[in-house]
């Protein structure tokens, strides 16, 4: 069943992070912080600058191409579930910063931490 779960968790995570990333930046979500519209309003809600975006947004990519390859070369998929886990806690960390806004904004990147360390310690 393992052998099943911890691949099925690599794609999703980066399937998610893919449309996140190339799909859905400039769109209007529910998980936005503040009145953000789009990834790089949110990212000034958090006081980060625009660059960081780019940063982000290609290491996350990065990572989740890592994921994809892991279900071939499975060297790579715990650097790359603990990398995006890692990235996964500072987004979960900016939106509980985000003053006014709920704690459900947080949900979609707690899931993902929560499947990320799951694929860390399974692989």
């Amino acid at each position: 069943m393992i052998e099943t779960l911890v691949p099925l968790l690599q794609l999703t995570i980066a399937i998610v992070i893919i449309a996140v990333w190339l799909v859905r930046p400039k769109l209007e979500t529910n998980y936005r912080a503040g009145n953000a519209t789009n990834i790089f309003e949110e990212f000034e809600v958090y006081g980060l600058p625009n660059w960081s975006v780019y940063l982000i947004g290609g290491t996350k990519l990065g990572l989740a191409m890592l994921l994809i390859a892991g279900i071939w070369y499975s060297s790579v998929v715990q650097y790359a579930a603990l990398g995006m886990g890692i990235l996964m806690a500072g987004a979960i960390i900016c939106h509980l910063k985000t003053r006014g806004d709920p704690l459900s904004r947080a949900t979609p990147a707690s899931l993902m931490l929560v499947m990320c360390i799951a694929v860390t310690c399974l692989a």
